[in-house]
């Protein structure tokens, strides 16, 4: 087969759809206006450390990542399962007593939450546990704040750990996100870990665009003169993040779970040491902190926004060495995901005969989706192609 198929943009599911696209026989050019592959999922160095363009993670359960990527070699580096809330009380860890027995009591006693909110949360681990992803993503859809009132959880429990726990997985606080993709997400995080690989996130597209040669991949262009010519797709209700990195001679914590603030009226969600995670991130004689704001901060000026994160984390860390590094500010993290879907029909796929698009936004803003996506229009092209 000597059909050539353009792709325009190099992030997870241009990466997915050429890797497969060259399995069935095609021959493929992928054209990347930045200067490395990766899209969304980047990281840049700096100082000595590795700076990922937004707190990310590749969960280890994602059915597209266990078939298409090499984990080994991405030497994956795994949180605990579970979280560290800071609340007006303190701090409290909270984990999956399945998989972290010595947890349990603390656990239990974590003032965040009653005991039937913590028993709840073990019988709807259990419950996704016998579901499929595909009747997941069947299932009716409500609000994520709904689908947990229904379950019975209290008010307590959605503000003290699902606001902060979602807010920094959704992006938004309000909980407004599909039912399915919390169900989807508890899921992937109660059968797998969450992972960073040892060079960074973006050592996934990058592992995804080794099979493709000089002559295959253009960074740092569109190729304006063979761009096909179709409408794009125009993001709405798209979320935003800030990201911001610090370096402390000290830890704030030890443990190698996500930090999640609780405490009313702050404006940090989530806090991760990258260090205890993942010791690579860092070369240097400091500690990496990750601090992730999901509140419209975006255009507020950077230095304000560093003097009300040290104050805030004030509250339970010792901030005064605390040296800014670096911010991302992204205005497109995720597509919105109020109605989401897993399998899309075919023609959601095909704009023309020639001409087709992909992305997570097409049904759930993963990178599970991504390289699902990815990999449906490589099918699509390939059955196509034989009845021409």
């Amino acid at each position: 087969m000597s059909k050539t198929v353009n792709i325009v943009g190099a992030g997870i599911s241009g990466l997915t759809a050429a890797k497969f696209l060259k399995q069935f026989g095609f021959k493929v050019k992928v054209f990347e206006a930045s200067d490395a592959v990766g899209g969304r999922v980047r990281t840049f160095k700096k100082d000595g450390f590795l700076l990922d363009k937004g707190f990310q993670v590749l969960l280890g359960a994602y059915p597209l990542a266990n078939e298409i990527l090499d984990f080994k070699a991405l030497e994956l580096k795994p949180f605990l399962s579970g979280a560290k809330i800071f609340h007006e009380k303190g701090s409290s860890n909270v984990v999956d007593p399945l998989r972290q027995p010595s947890g349990l009591f603390e656990t239990l006693l974590a003032p965040i939450g009653s005991l039937k909110d913590k028993l709840l949360m073990l019988k709807l681990k259990l419950v996704l546990k016998g579901k499929s992803v595909e009747q997941i993503f069947s299932e009716k859809e409500s609000t994520t704040k709904s689908f947990l009132i229904k379950y019975g959880f209290s008010q307590k429990m959605i503000n003290n750990f699902f606001k902060p726990f979602l807010g920094g997985i959704f992006l938004e606080k309000e909980l407004t996100t599909s039912s399915r993709v919390f169900n989807f997400v508890f899921k992937m995080f109660g059968e797998g870990d969450a992972l960073l690989p040892v060079q960074g996130i973006q050592a996934i597209p990058n592992q995804l665009a080794e099979n493709l040669q000089s002559d295959e991949l253009f960074l740092n262009t569109t190729d304006e003169l063979n761009l096909p010519s179709f409408t794009s797709h125009q993001a709405k209700n798209y979320r935003k993040v800030l990201n911001v990195y610090f370096k402390s001679k000290v830890k704030p914590f030890n443990e190698a779970l996500i930090g999640l603030i609780a405490k009313p009226n702050c404006m940090v969600n989530n806090v991760a040491v990258l260090d205890n995670v993942c010791p690579s991130y860092n070369i240097g004689s400091a500690f990496l902190i990750s601090i992730s704001i999901i509140d419209n901060v975006i255009d507020v000026k950077l230095k304000e926004n560093i003097e009300k994160i040290k104050n805030e984390l004030s509250f339970w860390f010792n901030v005064e060495d605390w040296t800014f590094v670096e911010s991302f500010e992204i205005n497109y993290a995720l597509p919105n995901q109020e109605t989401v879907g897993y399998k899309v029909n075919e023609e959601s796929f095909i704009i023309n005969s020639t001409t087709y698009k992909c992305g997570d936004y097409q049904s759930n803003g993963s990178l599970n989706a991504a390289m699902l996506n990815g990999k449906t229009v490589a099918e699509i092209i390939y059955r196509r192609s034989l009845n021409n």
